[in-house]
């Protein structure tokens, strides 16, 4: 089958590789139709994340057709056309059983925080992801979701991450009606974290970025109020301004570990890696909200330690809140957003590339060119419109 190949930092490619086989018999074979490259596969593309091995498969936002189904696997049946969740929960162990379904502690044999993921690295779990015509599904009768009937698979696929993810880092923010929320990074779950904010009552949605199209983009879609940090000399001193002095009630860090704005934070996280990645909107948002606020956090870092401004968290008597979307917890709810019309994830794919193509998809979302906010890898049976 033809599959994404990682070959090293910034070097990706098409490949043949194995099909995958049923390897217990909780597991299903699914035929990919949809893959989204996210933007924390690129923290995998650029060599961010430990313990990514040559050869690896990446893609945890996968939508496909069962094409295969363990013998003790009574949920789906061949044919049936499923959204699979980028956790791999077993949803039976402790953690699971309390919905924190991305962090099974079964589905990752270093699961001493995050549970296992499809393509991301050895750090969870090892799996090979949905980048790929073909894909292991684990734990079958758990994670996959029959798609409505009469649902765009576009919408589907953005279903498996970027949805829940943006849908929950706005739940972790508690927001309450009338609330000032920021969020750092327009990327794809930014976008989705300051829409999904004015569902839970938000007052004021205010999204901060230093690329152009994407807050423009943001500005339509979310709609929100929109800044580029690069405008402003100091982008927690102008949030103070703009906020009555007091800050925001909520901040969300959508960035994660690619984080620009910092040229100490770039040198120590993505250069030296001395750090987790930048932390640069972590300390954004820290600074940014207001005492008693809460600071929700969907952006990625890697396992090793940050430079964190913990004595401001405490001083300020901060909420952190953060996590891996639980997929599987929030799904029926976001197919009720999306079939009401409250939500439009298709909205967000700017690309559709074939997926032989791979290497110039990830190019061309790394590099942020041609306007790029989500693109979507099909494979070549499987018609592009």
């Amino acid at each position: 089958m033809l599959a994404m190949d990682y070959r090293g930092p910034y070097r990706v490619r098409a490949e043949q590789k194995p099909m995958p086989t049923i390897q217990h018999p909780e597991d299903a074979i699914v035929r990919v139709t949809r893959s989204c490259i996210c933007g924390s596969d690129l923290h995998l593309y650029h060599g961010m994340v430990p313990d990514t091995r040559i050869g690896m498969t990446f893609g945890h936002e996968f939508t496909g057709i069962v094409e295969e189904v363990g013998s003790e696997v009574k949920n789906l049946k061949v044919g049936d056309h499923v959204i699979v969740p980028f956790n791999i929960a077993c949803g039976k162990c402790h953690f699971c059983q309390q919905g924190l379904f991305g962090n099974c502690h079964e589905s990752n044999s270093e699961a001493t925080a995050v549970g296992g993921i499809f393509g991301y690295s050895h750090t969870a779990g090892g799996y090979d992801g949905g980048q790929a015509e073909y894909v292991r599904v684990p734990y079958a009768d758990v994670g996959p979701t029959v798609i409505p009937p009469g649902m765009d698979l576009d919408d589907a696929v953005l279903l498996t991450d970027v949805v829940p993810t943006g849908y929950q880092a706005a739940e972790m923010g508690g927001i309450k009606r009338g609330d000032t929320v920021v969020v750092f990074g327009a990327g794809p779950v930014g976008i989705m974290a300051a829409r999904c904010a004015w569902l839970f009552g938000a007052g004021r949605v205010i999204v901060i970025d230093h690329l152009e199209y994407r807050l423009d983009f943001a500005r339509q879609y979310c709609p929100a109020e929109v800044y580029n940090f690069r405008s402003v000399e100091d982008p927690v001193y102008f949030l103070k301004k703009i906020t009555d002095s007091l800050g925001a009630d909520v901040c969300i860090d959508a960035v994660g570990g690619d984080a620009a704005g910092s040229a100490m934070h770039s040198l120590l996280g993505t250069k030296l890696k001395l750090e987790a990645g930048a932390a640069t909107a972590l300390h954004w948002a820290i600074n940014s909200v207001k005492k008693g606020g809460i600071v929700s956090i969907v952006g990625v870092y890697g396992p090793t330690g940050n430079i964190v401004p913990i004595g401001n968290v405490v001083n300020k008597g901060i909420t952190i809140r953060a996590n891996q979307a639980s997929v599987k917890r929030l799904l029926p709810r976001l197919i009720e957003h999306v079939q009401a019309g409250r939500i439009n994830p298709k909205a967000l794919i700017t690309h559709k590339v074939p997926l032989e193509e791979v290497a110039d998809a990830y190019h061309i979302f790394s590099a942020k060119l041609d306007g790029c906010i989500k693109p979507v890898l099909v494979p070549s049976s499987v018609n592009v419109s």
